[in-house]
């Protein structure tokens, strides 16, 4: 693992399994006890060039959220999905999603009715079709530094894409926002946006605020509060798919 600043950001926690299925990295405690569990299944931002390498799947912050996520009870889930840039390639990275879902519901080592989706950066619009089926094995959605609403001068079908309206659908789903004071602006506008719709509809949303952290920290180096704040929010994760 990537040694940043003198201690990995995930370097406390145990190596998961990890077994490539498909689509899917499937991420499992090293002392999986052959029963189902809920799954968390992980959603990369972009765009990410095609001949990129590595894949997400195999970026070091991926791999250490499948590790924490294995660590909580639970089947981390991480794969690659096709949004290559960031006018065109919404519609084919949503068709992933749902693949990598359906996968995932199919794994012997999963619930099939307790699913998490936990979406980044700008991956973060690709939940919108989820909110509006809110499908009954769905238990929470989770966003890290999202972009929820794509631009106005956007040329694809913004509508589907609009994480905000379609929160209003899901008012009752156990929803999470993590945030970052250094964010991009039109992002951190997008968040506020969604607390706002949050307050007015009376939805379920939880916050955890990084006010020092800049976007993609995981990247950028270890720091307690950081590190902290991932911890709060996967325990979030797993309290709601394990209780």
């Amino acid at each position: 693992m990537i040694d940043f600043a003198g201690k990995p950001f995930f370097g406390d926690v145990e190596p998961a399994r990890r077994d490539r299925q498909d689509l899917l990295e499937v991420h499992t405690s090293q002392e999986a006890d052959g029963g189902r569990k809920p799954a968390v299944v992980f959603v990369h931002g972009g765009p990410v060039p095609e001949a990129q390498q590595p894949r997400p799947r195999d970026w070091e912050g991926f791999i250490g959220y499948g590790a924490l996520a294995a660590a909580s009870g639970l089947v981390g889930v991480t794969f690659n999905h096709r949004l290559h840039d960031l006018e065109s390639s919404y519609p084919v990275a949503a068709d992933d999603v749902a693949e990598a879902v359906e996968q995932t519901r199919a794994l012997d080592s999963v619930d099939p009715d307790r699913i998490g989706l936990w979406f980044f950066s700008s991956g973060g619009g690709l939940a919108a079709d989820w909110l509006v089926k809110r499908p009954d094995w769905l238990s929470c959605i989770a966003w890290t530094y999202p972009l929820l609403v794509p631009p106005p001068d956007w040329p694809g079908d913004r509508a589907r894409f609009d994480t905000l309206a379609a929160a209003s659908e899901a008012a009752t789903l156990p929803k999470l926002l993590l945030r970052v004071g250094g964010e991009h602006e039109y992002f951190a506008q997008n968040q506020d946006d969604l607390v706002a719709a949050a307050r007015a509809h009376d939805s379920t949303l939880d916050v955890i605020e990084l006010p020092e952290a800049e976007h993609g920290f995981e990247y950028s180096g270890y720091d307690e509060p950081s590190r902290a704040a991932v911890d709060r929010a996967m325990r979030w994760v797993a309290g709601t798919l394990l209780g």
